[in-house]
């Protein structure tokens, strides 16, 4: 039995790795003290399918997940593959990511040595994700507040599990609190930037709110048991979950009157909510996560138009209204290698005046940017939703002269997406990955009356 007690530095939660050659020119990245990698051989592990023999449902559970599809999902490898792994090489300060990436989405090649990994499409072993043994090696971390993969493993005889019970002819089981503890999601859903900015901070979060005092952990919402004699579930849902996105924010309407007055001006109210969220929304990699609210008047005469936001006048609120004149993202080609690139639109495809709940993301040159391992700041503004935190938007509009009858609807939709449009678009992502996905809805209609 091989025990293993030290951290793993400086991975990349939000990406993931792929296959690419050394750049000419660039020296070969040494190996940082006390690092896991190379300490392990594929062979130390089993595949999960193996695991699946006995605990089928888990298996399955597992196979439709985003753990399972940790290194295989797309975005990720676009992300490691054109974007992090190039930009570790050209740039020292950031040369840790080649490596980095891997200890969470693609553990097995990191803990093999196998830096870079073969990129999806060769169908390594790298393939198989975060996979079971991955987890139910884990005994604990070197940090009381995890962050950057500081994991303690236990790789041998003994698989680790929540309760400790049952019997196996394959393996020794051993009951571990640490499995069932927040902790152990913040060893890989907590991260620095080589920067030193907190670049995803969702154990963090949950331990400020009141979720955390009453002792609700991240396996409570996320690991809920989905098959007959589950102790606990392997979906692992998060906001690709319809069911789970939408119970993330409830909202409300309010008008200053109950009817629409000919030539005055109607103010609409909408109260947001975060009521059922354990840590922020949107949490993980806020830095490319898009969350924006429209609101559509439908007029008397049965036309829509789009209403703006009203301005709250807080420190760098231009980046919480969308604004399709707006271009950031000028670093991608700078690492691409693009020349004249003049940036991608900052909101995508949102419509002007929109409120969009984000937190920016900026890069050592003060641009904007999706690459959180370039983040060095990340301080400006914060407009996401905190747990129990509500947010009040204001919409107005005037009801013409002279009507005496009709009606004028508003219809408020919150949206969210995993990256913003003109990312996906430039790298032709599945449109999975970047179309709007409904938070939640409300209307309210009101009577035009004359009031002259």
């Amino acid at each position: 039995m091989k025990k293993v007690h030290f951290p793993i530095y400086l991975i990349l939660i939000g990406a993931m790795v792929a296959a690419i050659s050394i750049l000419p020119g660039c020296s070969p990245k040494e190996k940082a003290p006390d690092s896991l990698e190379g300490e392990f051989t594929y062979e130390d592990f089993e595949k999960p399918g193996t695991c699946g023999d006995c605990h089928q449902q888990n298996f399955i559970n597992w196979e439709g997940s985003m753990m399972a599809a940790s290194f295989t999902h797309e975005w990720d490898a676009v992300e490691y593959f054109q974007l992090a792994l190039p930009h570790s090489q050209m740039l020292d300060e950031v040369s840790e990511v080649e490596s980095g990436c891997v200890s969470c989405h693609g553990p097995l090649a990191y803990l093999a040595g196998d830096i870079p990994p073969p990129h999806p499409d060769e169908g390594g072993r790298v393939n198989e994700g975060v996979s079971c043994e991955i987890c139910h090696f884990i005994t604990g971390s070197t940090e009381p507040e995890p962050f950057n993969f500081s994991a303690v493993m236990d790789v041998g005889d003994t698989r680790y599990g929540p309760t400790g019970a049952g019997e196996s002819p394959f393996h020794q089981i051993e009951k571990s609190d640490f499995l069932t503890s927040a902790e152990m999601c913040a060893i890989c859903h907590d991260e620095k930037s080589p920067y030193g900015a907190w670049v995803k901070e969702t154990y963090r979060e949950w331990s400020e709110s009141h979720y955390s005092q009453e002792g609700t952990t991240c396996q409570d919402c996320h690991m809920v048991a989905a098959g007959e004699g589950q102790s606990s579930g392997h979906t692992f849902e998060g906001p690709r979950s319809p069911e789970r996105l939408q119970d993330a924010v409830t909202i409300t309407l309010e008008t200053d009157r109950p009817e629409a007055r000919a030539g005055q001006v109607t103010t609409l109210y909408v109260n947001l909510e975060n009521d059922l969220c354990g840590h922020y929304f949107p949490s993980g990699s806020s830095e490319e996560r898009m969350l924006w609210l429209e609101v559509w008047l439908t007029d008397h005469l049965g036309e829509k138009h789009h209403l703006p936001v009203h301005s709250k006048g807080f420190e760098g609120e231009e980046y919480t209204i969308a604004d399709s004149t707006a271009l950031e993202y000028r670093d991608i080609g700078e690492i691409m290698g693009i020349e004249g690139f003049e940036g991608l639109s900052r909101d995508g495809d949102i419509p002007d005046g929109a409120r969009i709940f984000r937190r920016p993301f900026f890069n050592p040159q003060g641009e904007m940017t999706i690459c959180q391992w370039y983040t060095s700041d990340n301080t400006l503004v914060d407009y996401r939703f905190a747990p129990g935190e509500t947010r009040q938007e204001m919409y107005t509009t005037r009801t013409p002269d002279g009507l005496s009858h009709g009606r004028v609807t508003f219809d408020v939709t919150l949206y969210y997406s995993p990256v913003p449009s003109s990312i996906g678009e430039f790298f032709e992502l599945p449109a999975e990955d970047y179309m709007p996905r409904v938070v939640a809805s409300e209307s309210v209609t009101l009577d035009i009356v004359d009031w002259g």
